[in-house]
């Protein structure tokens, strides 16, 4: 019990605690659900219950490294082009640079779009 509930910040008293009977399987489902949002098994609980947004910390930890990628393959894409401007007319076509840079913003959009359909499906839960 001590080793899977999420760390506890300031502990407020609500008043009166509700018993809910649940089998060993069910109590370590709903302690690993609450890790995943940060939260108390109790305060998970009390926000499922009250039908209040709950935000998986694992995804948006994915929606962090997606955007280190996005970064990264934004200046990725900019030493391409600086290093083709430099080497022209030595093997690439200004055309095959285009379609290349033009690659280059679509994966970003993509990636772009994933993140915000994460953030925007997590805050709707």
């Amino acid at each position: 019990m001590a080793g899977t509930e999420a760390p506890k910040g300031n502990a407020r008293r609500r008043g009166k605690p509700i018993e809910v009977w649940v089998t060993d399987a069910e109590k370590a489902g709903i302690s690993k659900l609450a890790v995943q949002t940060g939260l108390s098994r109790s305060a998970y609980l009390r926000n499922v219950g009250l039908n209040c947004p709950v935000r998986s910390v694992v995804d948006l930890g994915a929606v962090s490294d997606l955007a280190k990628v996005n970064g990264d393959l934004g200046r990725v894409a900019g030493l391409l082009k600086l290093w083709l401007a430099d080497m022209r007319d030595v093997g690439a076509s200004s055309r095959d640079v285009a379609a290349m840079m033009r690659d280059f913003r679509t994966l970003q959009s993509q990636i772009t779009a994933i993140m915000s359909m994460i953030v925007y499906q997590k805050a709707s839960v």
